[in-house]
Parts: structure tokens; C-alpha cells; sequence
């Protein structure tokens, strides 16, 4: 009797420790989502709330000095320089973007529609991912024997009788910033694209056909219309890049220009560290600003 008792004891708690550590579906999400949480957090919020934290401090040519002071934001956008140095960087992210999308989106379709074989996709793809095996330093720099005063384009060009003497403007100029930015991004824009075209389905193309659409409607109408997620994405991948690259317009430029990427970079070798925090959160601002806008105008979950 008492083993029955005791068996019979044991049973009833079971379901009772059961419901004990049965966890509702929400709850499990989140602790699911802890670990992704923490990662973001430490090496995502963690460094831009410092940057803030640090925008509103003082400083001098001995140090830095805890404070609570909107003077370097003031300084930054009261000045004339600081917006010249935007609208210049804007400029550069209007056409790098501009030229990256028309160039990325007509590799993309022809990748997609015009080679029939998958295993063919994927060689021309790996092929054009070739480049990012070498550094971007490298590969921005390989365009300074090609656009110098003695370098091939010009020399080819004198030799050929078209130019009576080298041209100064390929190299060291706003012409070579664009140029290298867009030789490193357009990649970015491709990819995104590309994954897009290729979730069409095809039989949209034979209903256009059969409804009588040419060739540039069923462009305009059916393929420009399903792969704006990919450009979406593409964009945003491009903007940012372009924003921060301060090295490009440093080396491509020879200086002539400026971007506010490089005017952080300065500073902080002026070890002016609160006045380039305040730079990066209002660049961060403008940024965030601006793929807002992106997300406005297009929903990139149908391509997530």
C-alpha cells in the first residue's frame, strides 16, 4: 500500500513540474533571441551611445574633459564648411549610386535572363566577386598608373593621335573619386538584384507576351516593378559605403576634395575626438535619414 501511495504521489507531481517549466511561445522567442540581442548591444549600441556620450565633452590639445556641452555641435553645424563638406560627400553618393544601379541592375538582368545554365550564373557571378579577394586599398590604387598623366589611358591616347598632350583631369580630381568608388560598390548592387530577378517567375514574361507587351514594357512593367526590393537593398548597401569611405577621396582626389568621413578621420588625428563624435551622429543621423527614406518608398520584406 504504501508503494501504490508512493507511485500514485509521484504521478501527481509530474505534471506539476511539467507546467512549472513550460514556457509560454513569446517567452521562448525572446530567449531565443537573447543571445543576438546581447551581440547587437555590445558591439552595436554599446560604441554609438559612447560616441554620443563623448560629442558632449570638452577638450583641448592636453585632453579630454566629461562634460555636458552642445558646443561641438554647434561648431559643427553652424559652419560653413561642414555643410559645403555634405552637400560634396551627397554629391558623390548621388552619383556613385546613380551609375552603380544602371550598371548593377543590366550585369544583374543579364545574368538572370540571358544565360540559360545555372552552373554559367554561377561562374560569371564568382567571377565578378573575383576582385574582393584583394584589398580595397589595392584595388583603388591599381587606377592610378592606368588614369596618370604617364599612365595607359593617356599614352594610348597620345600614341593613337587623339590627344595632343596627357589629360589632367583623369586622375587627382572629382572624375577619379567617382570612378574608383563605383569599380568597389557596384558589386553590392548586383548582388542584391540579381537574388531578386531571379525569384521572378518566368511565366509573368509568357502572360505579358501574350497580352500583347514588347520587350521594353514587359521591362518597364513587370521586371523593374519586382526588382525594386533588390534595388532597395542595393541602395542602401551603396549609400552607406559611399558616406563613410574616406580613404577613396583622400588617395583618388589627391586631396582636392572632401568628404565627411575625411573630415572625422582629420580630427581624430587632431585628436579632436568630441568634435568627430559629433560629426559621426549627425552623419549617422543623415544616414539614417536617408534609408528611411529608401524604406519608405519601397518594403524590402518581400525580398527578406
Amino acid at each position: 500500500m504504501a508503494t501504490i501511495a508512493s507511485e500514485q504521489t509521484d504521478q501527481a507531481s509530474q505534471p506539476t513540474r511539467g507546467r512549472a517549466l513550460r514556457l509560454s511561445p513569446s517567452a521562448i522567442s525572446y530567449l531565443q533571441a537573447t543571445p543576438l540581442i546581447v551581440i547587437l548591444g555590445f558591439f552595436f549600441l554599446l560604441p554609438i551611445a559612447m560616441i554620443t556620450v563623448v560629442s558632449f565633452w570638452d577638450y583641448d590639445f592636453a585632453g579630454l574633459y566629461p562634460d555636458f556641452l552642445t558646443m561641438n555641435y554647434t561648431d559643427t553645424l553652424g559652419s560653413w564648411v561642414t555643410w559645403k563638406t555634405y552637400l560634396n560627400t551627397l554629391k558623390f553618393t548621388a552619383i556613385v549610386w546613380a551609375l552603380t544601379l544602371l550598371i548593377g541592375f543590366w550585369v544583374a538582368y543579364f545574368l538572370a535572363f540571358h544565360i540559360r545554365k545555372t552552373s554559367t550564373q554561377m561562374i560569371l557571378f564568382l567571377v565578378c566577386t573575383v576582385p574582393f579577394m584583394t584589398s580595397n586599398i589595392i584595388r583603388m590604387i591599381s587606377w592610378i598608373p592606368v588614369l596618370g598623366r604617364n599612365g595607359l589611358v593617356n599614352s594610348t591616347l597620345i600614341e593613337m593621335g587623339i590627344i595632343p598632350k596627357p589629360i589632367e583631369w583623369l586622375l587627382y580630381s572629382d572624375f577619379a573619386v567617382v570612378l574608383a568608388m563605383v569599380h568597389l560598390y557596384t558589386l553590392f548592387m548586383v548582388t542584391p538584384i540579381f537574388n531578386t530577378l531571379m525569384r521572378i517567375d518566368r511565366s509573368l514574361f509568357e502572360a505579358a507576351r501574350d497580352a500583347g507587351a514588347s520587350g521594353w514594357q514587359v521591362l518597364w512593367n513587370v521586371v523593374i516593378p519586382l526588382a525594386k526590393p533588390g534595388m532597395a537593398i542595393g541602395t542602401i548597401f551603396v549609400v552607406t559605403l559611399v558616406m563613410a569611405d574616406f580613404s577613396t577621396v583622400q588617395v583618388m582626389s589627391g586631396g582636392q576634395s572632401a568628404s565627411v568621413a575625411l573630415m572625422m578621420k582629420n580630427q581624430m588625428s587632431l585628436l579632436q575626438y568630441p568634435a568627430a563624435a559629433a560629426n559621426a551622429v549627425v552623419l549617422l543621423a543623415v544616414v539614417l535619414l536617408m534609408v528611411a527614406a529608401i524604406l519608405r518608398v519601397v518594403d524590402i520584406r518581400k525580398e527578406l
